[in-house]
């Protein structure tokens, strides 16, 4: 039966491994996640998410199928587990009945011995004619031999016995040692087995549960709808801090993020605060940066900028890199500014232009897809960072490095692979603070960028509850119901938009009445608490932990922000990967 059993795992395996083949192999002809997202064209975006939402939907259904097949799979694993762990509990009695026979039969042994040493002294020493010379008569004589014969037969019949005790011992033992060996090896065997369908589950549950790929396009412009400013110059955008701000109604539940993206290269509210605390252009660079602080580099090199900027203008001009720089704004130049501050901004946008254009070999736009550009000149205190800094540029391999910067990153710097771009050398991870951060306090009182307007905010409004992003704990319930029918039925996933526009999908939306019909009794009416773990050495929240009248229920916390951000009314939204929930 066992074997029958493990014949249906391997056969099931064989079908998965094909489709998951099958999967794979498509999904690989398309290379649409390596470029840096700024370099798309139109076309190159709608043709990466044309070709994910046709791949969604070929194989949705043969999905569908294998997460039955491995939930059945699953169920017969157990069932031989368990009958593993029931004859595990059979060989341990059994190994211990045996080590009781061992101690036993040590004591019958002895007896044993002890009992043919005395036989074989009366054997050596009787004499039969004995009893008649000393015996009161004949009769006593011969009872006397009777006995001595009966003695004799059962100490023959006991050593009998005993070697027979011995032989059976040994046969029990070698019986348990093949019986151990052969558990030891089923039990790895299928471990292994087991251990591999639960990772295949976790990645087609994982997979079935990823937005589609119009839901990440209508993620995308409900995130450009926010109008989020890159960087600190022009500070816009649905950033609010709606704590003392009420809404209307009561209890309320709001989740206000750390910093904006994209959270990589300088963070120039942090560069603002390190400026303030005494530190150089040069030490907040290299902070920021991975790479060589470099003076002297050429100073000749023309930018061609191309295009048109936010502010309506349009260019097709030739300047060189400095007079270039000096048509920038991307930083504030008022008096609470720092000088050293502005110099790092300088430094880290002439190499920016300078690896972007490849030395002036091509143009570079003039908005704040590359660097913001104006046809006026900035003020007198910019021009003298920009003259101040002159030749200097960070550098990698001898060559400028693309030194990305935002605003506010809300005590927290990441990689450029971190955030779905290509890797690169001179990003890095950083707690970007005056001491180290292990909880939220700390982040208000540590980090850099805590000056920024939008250091801590809840992003998005509605209009009819005073302009606040707060919600209601029965939106809140939604979102977590949302987020578990996902994950209980992935053809769900086209259903799941907001209630209050057009669904991006192109089908029904499903009210919160609906969603909760389909769960059933685990569906929630109402939120009652929610609670945040976070990694602080990271700056990601890991799980958010929700409470309400159908119990409680931990969510990661990536997934809660995509459910959150797409189920979500208005424009309300998580724009980060560290956020904190508010109360009232």
């Amino acid at each position: 039966m066992t074997k029958y059993k493990l014949f249906l795992v391997l056969v099931s395996l064989f079908v998965l491994f094909s489709t998951t083949f099958v999967l794979n192999t498509v999904l690989a002809q398309i290379d649409c996640q390596n470029a840096n997202p700024s370099d798309f064209s139109a076309g190159d975006a709608q043709f990466c998410s044309d070709q994910l939402a046709n791949l969604i939907n070929l194989y949705l259904p043969a999905q569908q199928t294998n997460k039955k097949n491995l939930s059945a799979l699953q169920s017969q694993l157990n069932d031989i587990n368990k009958r593993i762990t029931a004859l595990s509990v059979q060989l341990t009695t059994l190994s211990s009945n045996i080590i009781k026979r061992k101690e036993d039969m040590a004591f019958t042994q002895k007896i044993f011995e002890q009992k043919t040493v005395d036989n074989y002294m009366f054997l050596r020493t009787y004499d039969p004619v004995s009893p008649f010379l000393f015996s009161d008569s004949a009769s006593t004589a011969f009872t006397q031999i009777i006995l001595r014969q009966r003695v004799a037969e059962d100490d023959r019949q006991n050593i009998d016995n005993y070697a027979q005790e011995i032989v059976q011992l040994q046969k029990d033992k070698d019986s348990l040692d093949l019986a151990q060996k052969n558990l030891s090896s089923s039990q790895k065997e299928l471990a292994q087995k087991t251990n591999f369908l639960a990772g295949e589950v976790a990645k087609v549950d994982a997979y079935l549960a990823t937005l589609s790929a119009k839901q990440e396009a209508f993620l995308a412009a409900k995130l450009d709808s926010l109008g989020l400013s890159r960087s600190a110059y022009n500070m816009k955008g649905g950033c609010t801090d709606d704590r003392n701000i009420d809404p209307g109604f009561s209890p309320r539940i709001a989740f206000f993020t750390f910093g904006v993206p994209n959270r990589i290269g300088m963070n120039q509210f942090g560069a603002k605060g390190r400026a303030s605390a005494g530190q150089s252009a040069q030490t907040i660079l290299t902070a920021y940066y991975n790479a060589n602080y470099t003076t002297g580099y050429s100073q000749s090199i023309n930018i061609h900028v191309v295009g048109k900027n936010e502010y309506g203008q349009s260019f097709n001009d030739t300047w060189s890199i400095d007079d270039y720089l000096k048509h920038l704004y991307e930083m504030p130049t008022s008096s609470d500014w720092p000088d050293e501050a502005l110099r790092a901004q300088a430094i880290a946008a002439r190499s920016y232009a300078l690896s972007y254009t490849n030395n002036g070999a091509s143009s570079i736009c003039p908005s704040q897809q590359c660097q913001v550009i104006k046809r006026e000149l900035n003020d007198g205190r910019w021009q003298a960072a920009v003259d101040a800094t002159r030749g200097i540029v960070m550098t990698a391999g001898g060559n400028p490095i693309k030194a990305w910067f935002s605003s506010t990153h809300g005590g927290y710097e990441y990689t450029s692979s971190d955030i779905g771009w290509s890797a690169t050398s001179w990003t890095k991870r950083l707690q970007d603070s005056t001491g180290s951060i292990n909880s939220f306090s700390d982040l208000f009182n540590n980090a850099y960028d805590k000056s920024s307007p939008t250091f801590y905010c809840d992003w998005g409004s509605r209009a009819s509850y005073n302009k606040t992003a707060w919600l209601k704990p029965e939106e809140v319930a939604d979102i977590v119901n949302v987020w578990m029918l996902a994950k209980q039925d992935s053809s769900a996933q086209s259903h799941l938009a907001p209630v209050d526009v057009p669904n991006p999908d192109g089908t029904d939306t499903w009210d919160a009445g609906t969603v909760r019909s389909k769960l059933g009794g685990s569906a929630f009416t109402t939120i009652s608490d929610v609670s945040i773990s976070a990694d602080f050495g990271t700056g990601r929240v890991t799980n958010v932990h929700v409470s309400g009248d159908a119990g409680s229920k931990d969510i990661p916390g990536d997934d809660f922000k995509n459910y959150l951000n797409l189920r979500a009314p208005a424009d309300i939204q998580i724009v980060g990967p560290l956020f904190n929930v508010e109360k009232r």
